[in-house]
Parts: C-alpha cells; structure tokens; sequence
C-alpha cells in the first residue's frame, strides 16, 4: 500500500493528462467536427480512408522516413565517439563534456533561433564558408539542404544526452576485460567491436528508442525555422497533423493523423524492442 500511494500520482497524472485525451483523439478521429459550426458528426473510418488517398501525408511520411534514419545514424555515430573521446585523461575534458551538454538544457526554441541566425544567407555559417572561398546556401529556403538543416541543428541539440549514456556505459565496462583482449593481441578496433560495443548494446538501445520517438515528433525547428517547407521537403508528419488539426480546423482528420502517429511511433519501439534479442548482450 505505501508502494502504490507514492506511485498514485504519477499514475493519476497519466491517466488524466495522457491516457483519457488520447482515447478522446480516437472517438475524434471517427468524426467530422467543425467547431465554426458547432458540427460533429459521426463519420467512422471515412477520415481512415481519407489517409488513404492523401497524397501529401504520404509524402509527409516520406520525408519522416528519411528525417528520422539520418539524424539517428548521425546522433548515435557522433555521440559514440565524443563519449570515447570524453572518456580519456585529458587536459580539459571536463570543460569539453560540459561545452558538448550544454545545449540540452537550452530551451528548444531558444536553440533554433540561434540556428536560424547562423544558417541565414548572409549569417554565421556562409560568413565561415565565404572565409574559405565558398559559396553558402540558402540553408533553410533550398529543398536541397532544408532537411540535412534540420537534421544538424537536432543533432548538436541532443547528442549531448546521448553522449552521457554512452559514456556511463563505457565507464560501467570492467578494465580487466579490455586488458584481457589487448593481452591476447587483439587491436583497438576489435577490442571495440568484439568487447566494447556489445557491452554497451543495452545502452545503445535505449538510445535508439529514445531517438527514433523523437524524430517522429519533432515540432518546433519545422514550425520556427521552416514551417514545413520549401516544396513540403522538411514537412514531417508530425507537422502536418498540427496544420492540419490547428492551422485548418479539420479536427477529426487531425486526430486521424494523431492516432496513426502513435501507432507508427508504437510499432517503431515494438520492432526495436522485439529485435533486441538478436544483438544485446544478454538478452535471450
């Protein structure tokens, strides 16, 4: 009973602020509600198979696809080695894991202005580049380089979080272990491959999950810096719900889109959970 009176609230929370409104999203999307008029009326999977035919939802799942791969290869790859640069003896490296982390507790959208500022024409990033000879961009207003944009600023906002796990994992490794490989002659990179990461394989999941969720709905670089353009190419689905719902009013086809968002977030971490077996240390 004490047990579950400390756990009541949180418990409570979750039920009021999440697990009611979402079921309320669903009795939603099964309606055609004007709010002008005051209209609600009950369509069944009409908005369903609205989704079906909605060419730019599907490109708006396309670009997610693509949104999501490249800023988790990026944000794991580059997350994995500060934290085996971070996790060596040297001079300054605690400043150097601070300057890295910083920018996780930066409000988010304190973090895209910043960004909106260096990648304008004629702001940080191209002055940098005209140093060197070369020609900017239009980060932000080119289809070509909008998303990779996106991509970047994302990375540098999270990979710090990301960071401090892999390091605590590397930390969390016995130094008897990797002794016991180089004795055996094993280089640095296979004592990496073969003893490093598949300790660190529980961690490296979790951050998977953690950034695949969020790069599902990310939000507030698209509505700040590009608002789902140029040409839809950084339209990512989790926007075009809020246009659709916020911007439009089509409130039942927004909630449409809200519930197959959480059905793709849903069976992303279902996968990744499922598939831990085949290649986390320990788990059968």
């Amino acid at each position: 009973m004490v047990g579950l009176a400390f756990v009541a609230p949180m418990v409570l929370g979750v039920i009021a602020l999440c697990l009611i409104p979402f079921l309320y999203v669903i009795w939603y999307s099964l309606h055609d509600w004007d709010i002008f008029t005051g209209a609600f009326d009950f369509v069944g999977l009409g908005n369903y198979q609205r989704l079906l035919t909605d060419a730019v939802a599907h490109k708006s799942l396309g670009v997610t696809g693509v949104f999501m791969i490249a800023l988790m290869v990026v944000n794991i790859v580059f997350a994995m080695l500060l934290a085996l640069l971070v996790n060596q003896r040297l001079r300054g490296i605690t400043a150097f894991r601070a300057i890295y982390f910083s920018p996780v507790v930066v409000a988010i959208v304190a973090w895209v202005i910043i960004w909106q500022f260096l990648l304008a024409v004629n702001g940080g990033v191209n002055g940098f580049l005209a140093t060197v000879g070369i020609q900017g961009p239009n980060w932000l207003n080119d289809p070509n380089t909008a998303l990779i944009s996106i991509v970047i600023i994302q990375v540098f906002k999270g990979v710090g979080m990301n960071m401090v796990l892999f390091l605590a994992a590397l930390q969390g490794i016995p130094p008897e272990l990797k002794e016991a490989a180089r004795i055996d002659g094993a280089s640095p990179w296979r004592s990496f491959w073969s003893v490093t990461l598949p300790l660190m394989s529980p961690t490296l999941l979790l951050v998977m999950i953690l950034t695949s969720i969020g790069a599902l709905d990310v939000f507030a670089p698209i509505q700040v810096l590009t608002q789902g353009g140029p040409s839809n190419s950084t339209l990512v689905f989790s926007y075009y719900m809020y246009q659709t719902a916020f911007e439009r009013q089509e409130f039942g086809y927004g909630s449409t889109l809200g519930v197959v968002l959480f059905v793709i977030v849903l069976l992303m971490t279902a996968l990744q959970w499922r598939l831990r077996k085949a290649w986390v240390h320990d788990e059968v």
